[in-house]
């Protein structure tokens, strides 16, 4: 199966430069399915001709809101709905996850509860309790016509969705390892936008594991049998 990863944004330059870009992150995460990878930066205006492009798809996160003026986002929303048309299957991660909704109908807002910085519980149909790493503000606060939720915690409760057989979206980051996580606390931990409490938090849990290869797995899976790999 050839997936088409739809880079929606890039990591920070001492996170890339260590782990790489977005792309290498998810190749590394699914590599022991056996996919053949091509990738698109899309947020530099690069995109595929078509749908046909690719067998399946998969769209990355970003430091961009699904909701702002930039110049990439409305051809990515086209591109989206042409995907969903196609019967293709679609991945979607943190940004993926807003603006598949976002373009199917949905509406995406900075969440007025604030940040989920590092490891995060979640409660996801085919995987039970899972943890899993975040780094986001904003939510998907209302749902698409088709999408169901499918994976939840307390304070995201459209965090894992499923819209019929062809798209999984989930809000967390199974690509963010703890070593990773590392590395963003590492470059962001001046940053006076995201809370202190919150940077000390993410830092003091980080030394515990995340079920990254599980929620890749259910990916992998989902890609394969679609709706019945959550069952």
């Amino acid at each position: 199966m050839k997936l088409g990863i739809l880079q929606c944004g890039h990591a920070p330059d001492p996170v890339a430069e260590k782990h790489g870009d977005f792309d290498r992150m998810f190749t590394r995460l699914l590599a022991p399915y056996g996919y053949d990878f091509e990738v698109w930066n899309v947020v530099d205006m690069e995109f595929p001709d078509g749908p046909e492009a690719a067998d399946a798809w998969l769209l990355t996160g970003s430091k961009h809101g699904a909701y702002e003026d930039h110049p990439f986002i409305p051809p990515l929303e086209e591109l989206i709905r042409a995907i969903h048309a196609s019967g293709r299957r679609m991945l979607g991660i943190c940004f993926g996850h807003q603006i598949i909704a976002q373009a199917l109908g949905g509406k995406v807002e900075k969440f007025a509860g604030g940040w989920a910085i590092g490891r995060r519980h979640y409660r996801i149909a085919g995987l039970g309790d899972i943890h899993l790493n975040a780094w986001h503000q904003d939510q998907v606060v209302a749902l698409p016509e088709g999408a169901e939720v499918m994976g939840s915690n307390d304070f995201c409760e459209n965090a894992v969705l499923v819209y019929d057989d062809s798209i999984l979206t989930v809000q967390p980051h199974p690509e963010l390892s703890p070593e990773i996580i590392a590395g963003y606390l590492a470059a962001r931990g001046e940053d006076p936008a995201y809370p202190r409490d919150l940077l000390a938090h993410a830092k003091a849990e980080n030394v515990k594991p995340t079920d990254d290869a599980a929620f890749a797995a259910l990916m992998a899976a989902f890609l394969e049998k679609g709706r019945e790999a959550l069952l």
